[in-house]
Order: C-alpha cells, then sequence, then structure tokens
C-alpha cells in the first residue's frame, strides 16, 4: 500500500470513522480542518466538533478557518504539500484554488448514490422521498455540487424500520470502508473516475425546522416517511391543546375508513391520515418524558372521535 500525505476536512460525527480509517491503514493525516467551535448547551460554552476532538486526541494538527476563499489560507494549506485531500461532510466550499492543490485531488465521501441527491441533505431526503435504496460515492471534487467524477460506490437498502440516524451510522461505516481502496486505487492508477449520467440528477436541499410539523391530510405512508426521515433532527410534532407535541415513532395501521384527518380511531392512538393511519407509538410532550400515543391519549383525555388538532384554532 502506498502511504500518502493527506489532508482531512470534516465536521460532524459522520467524518470520523473515514478519519480513523485512514490513520487506521498507515496513510500521513498532516492536518484536520474543520468548523471552528460553536456555543452549546445551556451554558452556551463552546463545543469543539466530533473531528475536532479526534484529531487532537490522535495528536493531529487541527485548523478551523471560517473560509478558505483568502489568499493567505490557500498558501498555508498548499504548504502542506497533500497528495490528497479528503472532505467528509466538511461545511465549507472549496474555490477552485483549493482543488487545485494536491495532486491527486479532492477526494469527497458523499452518502448518496450520485447523480441522486447531490446537496446538504441525502440521508434525509432519500427516506423522505420513499426510495427504496440509497449508499455511499466516493468521487473526485470539481467545481460544482457532487457533480464530480466517480471512484466507488456501494448500496444500501432502505427498509420500513430505517431511520435518518441508522440509516447515517450504516453509511458513515461504508463509507470508512470504501475510501481506503478508493485513495489506494486512485494512487495507483487501478480506479480511474468516472463521469456522472447526466439523468436522474435530484437535489437534497437543507433541512428546515418547519418541515418537521405533521399534516394529517398527507397520506398514512408520507406521515411515517416524515417521522423517519427527521429523525433525530428536525422532529416532527403537532399542536394541540396549546402544546408542541413532539412523535418520535409511529407505525402504519389499518386504514381510517373514510374518516376525516387527524381523528382518533380508537384508544391505541391510530390516528386518521389523508389516505390510511398511523399509531402514534411514543410521543413527547414539552418538558416531559417520551410515552406511548395511548398514554398521551389518555393525559388529555381523548377518545374516538376527536381530533387532534390545536384547540386554540378550533
Amino acid at each position: 500500500m502506498q502511504r500518502l500525505r493527506l489532508v482531512f476536512m470534516g465536521t460532524p460525527e459522520f467524518s470520523v470513522p473515514s478519519l480513523e480509517a485512514l490513520l487506521e491503514a498507515g496513510h500521513e493525516v498532516r492536518c484536520v480542518y474543520t468548523q471552528p467551535p460553536r456555543p452549546a448547551g445551556r451554558g452556551h460554552a463552546e463545543r469543539r466538533s466530533p473531528v475536532h476532538r479526534v484529531a487532537e486526541e490522535r495528536g493531529i494538527p487541527v485548523r478551523t478557518p471560517r473560509t478558505l476563499r483568502d489568499e493567505a489560507a490557500q498558501r498555508e494549506l498548499a504548504d502542506l504539500e497533500p497528495d490528497a485531500i479528503v472532505v467528509v461532510a466538511y461545511g465549507l466550499i472549496l474555490p477552485q484554488a483549493v482543488l487545485d492543490i494536491p495532486r491527486l485531488g479532492c477526494v469527497n465521501v458523499h452518502a448518496s448514490l450520485l447523480p441522486r441527491w447531490r446537496g446538504a441533505a441525502p440521508i434525509q431526503r432519500a427516506i423522505l422521498a420513499g426510495d427504496r435504496e440509497t449508499g455511499v460515492t466516493i468521487m473526485i471534487m470539481d467545481a460544482g455540487l457532487d457533480t464530480g467524477p466517480v471512484l466507488l460506490e456501494r448500496r444500501v437498502p432502505i427498509t420500513r424500520d430505517t431511520t435518518a440516524q441508522s440509516l447515517h451510522d450504516e453509511l458513515s461505516k461504508v463509507g470508512a470502508e470504501l475510501l481506503v481502496p478508493a485513495l489506494e486505487g486512485l494512487a495507483l492508477g487501478s480506479l480511474k473516475p468516472i463521469p456522472q449520467p447526466e439523468e436522474g440528477v435530484t437535489y437534497a436541499t437543507k433541512l428546515s425546522r418547519d418541515e418537521g410539523r405533521i399534516d394529517w391530510t398527507a397520506t398514512a405512508d408520507e406521515i411515517d416517511r416524515r417521522v423517519r426521515a427527521f429523525t433525530p433532527w428536525p422532529g416532527t410534532w403537532f399542536d394541540y391543546a396549546g402544546e408542541r407535541v413532539k412523535v418520535l415513532e409511529v407505525a402504519l395501521a389499518d386504514d381510517g375508513h373514510n374518516v376525516s384527518p387527524g381523528v382518533v380511531l380508537d384508544s391505541e392512538a391510530r390516528i386518521a391520515c389523508g389516505q390510511g393511519a398511523v399509531r402514534l407509538m411514543r410521543v413527547q410532550r414539552p418538558g416531559r418524558a417520551a410515552t406511548s400515543g395511548a398514554e398521551f391519549l389518555r393525559g388529555f383525555r381523548l377518545k374516538a372521535g376527536d381530533r387532534l388538532v390545536d384547540r386554540a384554532q378550533e
């Protein structure tokens, strides 16, 4: 195996297995670039990113520039003389001057089967759209948004039980497994980057908190996918009696027999949807522990025929 001089750019927990895989493979990670520490928690103390913490534990120099567009930052990066720059969920745009620095290019681990779901939230968008599979793509970065040629990919199924959290964890692991052979093949010339197909391009736009609101007029399948896609963030919720109730888990149930959407069907917390019904498995009221849907109904003395709409709006 050829030992490479690398710069690693990544920030969240998703990136950590890839960094660790490079180190275990014996590559020289000369520096880690990550997002600056951010205020977090009740005390708003600055918290280093997961990648930052791992790099420091391993004794790797860490840099946290707020931009890579200025010439000083670019010269500092070029002075590291990396064979390749590995980018895994970094969070900054790499200008062309940075892309041109390493002799082997900038290699990106992306959590979808490109060209489907280019962009910021491929894991959540794949579940939300009802895709039956997704995967990881290792590509050479260019100036476009996830448009570069592909080195390797691996497919991963999406099942009825898949949540964004479980898929995140699996794709993070798969990305780390693919990264090392992709770099080796690139360095040896045994892997040739293949341009992405022009057909099938979709974009995974950034998530917003408002997307978590449950619309009971949607189909049961759509609501089930939304809950799984937005677990753990931004979460799904509905308003009732002036409270924002988090929906942590649902299950598809027998249909609502033409009952209006949002109507409670029974004491087991089956709720009619625009088509079909879901059962509230776990919900959480503000400031309280998570509970079953049936316990939630009992807490509000809700019975079959009542509607889950905010009473202030009735």
